[in-house]
């Protein structure tokens, strides 16, 4: 039986084959044996442990799936922005920031301006302008500073 598996008879020993009869100092094996004790070993070998998750493979699709979702939506976003149709948040924030400033020098300078430009106002007149155009400077102030609230509470509102 070694000599047809090409293999020593001393590494068949070692393998435990039982045999199927013993007349004398022969010993007889049949191939189902011999196929049997090597199947017995490498089951083992190719089982998975008891230690692994049976949902294992399970989770790992629902990974991917949502992975995979996160992938697509983070896309669509890309795309959107892209068409034009979104406009980042950063970008708003950068461009306000920009603007408020350019208001408040604006709402700073009109009181005098009026005053330069129509001499025929009233010193009332010029004073009402000049609290509203505060009043507008401290806005454009305060919205500047609150900017990223706003933007956390139209989220909010949206959902």
């Amino acid at each position: 039986m070694a000599e047809s598996l090409g293999i020593s008879t001393q590494a068949f020993d070692k393998w435990g084959v039982e045999p199927v009869a013993r007349i004398g100092r022969e010993t007889f094996f049949d191939v189902r044996s011999v196929v049997d004790n090597r199947v017995g070993k490498l089951d083992p070998i190719h089982q998975p442990d008891d230690d692994i998750d049976p949902l294992a493979e399970q989770k790992l699709i629902q990974e991917r799936l949502r992975l995979t979702k996160a992938q697509s939506e983070a896309q669509e976003l890309k795309n959107e922005v892209t068409r034009r149709v979104l406009i980042p948040a950063d970008f708003i924030t950068f461009t306000l920031s920009k603007l408020i400033p350019e208001i408040a020098a604006t709402m700073d300078t009109l009181p005098m301006t009026m005053r330069r430009r129509h001499t025929d106002l009233e010193a009332r007149h010029l004073d009402t302008l000049e609290r509203e155009a505060t009043k507008i400077r401290n806005a454009c102030a305060k919205y500047a500073g609150l900017l990223p609230e706003l933007i956390d509470e139209y989220l909010d509102s949206t959902e």
